[in-house]
């Protein structure tokens, strides 16, 4: 579709999102760390995560023992939407926690013209979809955000036709991990019940071996803190943006799971773009700018965490040797 000067040489494959330039800002971070190795008081652990994009890596980085010895962990995504030198996050949820579902949906195939010896799995899935949105209208709490949604609806192959099964598939989000588990169940509820109102089995998978369930990623308090101050010594106060929770999804996640961590993101957004593009999009472009700024940032966060990390544990020994 396009032809960049960067365009994989992998068919069908593209660099987008933005990971090429993530582990672009990181290298940079370990040649100013490198540097300015003396300022450093303590051990900073650089992460070259694969498999981000639905693969769940951060899990096998944890499975694989990368969290030994860790205390906390800060991380970057770029962003198309937020300008050059401009950098977002909030404390608390920030991304959503995320699952996958897929149901077939089986019955009894036959002509459209005598439904009546058919037991016609289409009805049947149409009913489930609406159901499925009645779980975030009228059974979740308004206060608390949900998101479902069907992405994949196939059956049928001719137009006067009852097939014998159709297949839906599609994704939930919520802000807490018990929500999203919640939703999980009445979502298994709903598609096994409708199918059953309509004498139609079913059967439903919630994971695949590259389809995980992501938690989700919630910022802790301290850390944003220390991003604040970093941030606006760099960027300015008037560069630091506070970000609305987004329902997207992210691995890192997991890492927050175990230890403290903190994730934002930075601004890279093209000016000469006529149109803005999605970060999936063939025709993906961020503005390479930004990439002294992200590894300025994870450099700066490095050493500044370590120095303060350091003088509280100091200040704490200290107190509980006046104590005794």
């Amino acid at each position: 579709m396009v032809e960049w000067d960067h365009k994989s040489k992998n068919p069908g494959k593209m660099h987008a999102c933005g990971h090429d330039a993530h582990v672009a800002m990181l290298l940079g971070a370990a040649k100013i760390l490198q540097e300015h190795r003396d300022l450093l008081k303590g051990t900073a652990v650089l992460f070259f995560q694969p498999a981000e994009e639905g693969g769940g890596g951060a899990k096998k980085m944890i499975e694989a023992g990368a969290l030994e010895n860790i205390e906390a962990i800060f991380g970057i995504h770029s962003s198309l939407s937020l300008p050059l030198g401009e950098a977002s996050s909030r404390s608390g949820p920030i991304l959503g926690g995320s699952g996958f579902f897929e149901a077939v949906i089986s019955g009894k195939g036959g002509h459209a013209a005598i439904p009546q010896h058919s037991i016609d799995p289409i009805v049947a899935a149409s009913s489930v979809v609406v159901s499925l949105q009645h779980l975030v209208s009228r059974e979740a709490d308004p206060l608390d955000s949900q998101v479902v949604t069907v992405g994949k609806f196939q059956g049928g192959d001719a137009f006067n036709v009852i097939p014998d099964s159709v297949t839906i598939a599609g994704t939930f989000r919520t802000f807490s991990s018990e929500s999203l588990l919640q939703l999980k169940q009445q979502i298994k509820e709903v598609i096994t019940g409708q199918a059953a109102v309509q004498q139609c089995n079913t059967t439903i998978k919630f994971e695949t071996k590259d389809q995980i369930f992501y938690p989700p990623t919630v910022n802790n308090d301290d850390l944003h803190k220390l991003f604040q101050g970093v941030a606006r010594d760099m960027l300015g106060h008037g560069g630091v943006k506070d970000m609305q929770p987004y329902m997207g999804s992210e691995d890192f996640s997991f890492y927050q799971e175990m230890i403290p961590g903190y994730f934002f993101f930075l601004g890279m957004k093209d000016e000469t773009l006529e149109q803005p593009v999605s970060p999936h999009s063939p025709y993906f472009r961020r503005n390479e700018g930004g990439l002294p700024f992200g590894a300025a940032l994870h450099a700066s966060l490095a050493v500044r965490y370590l120095s303060e990390s350091r003088t509280t544990s100091r200040l704490y020994n200290e107190d509980q040797h006046d104590e005794l």
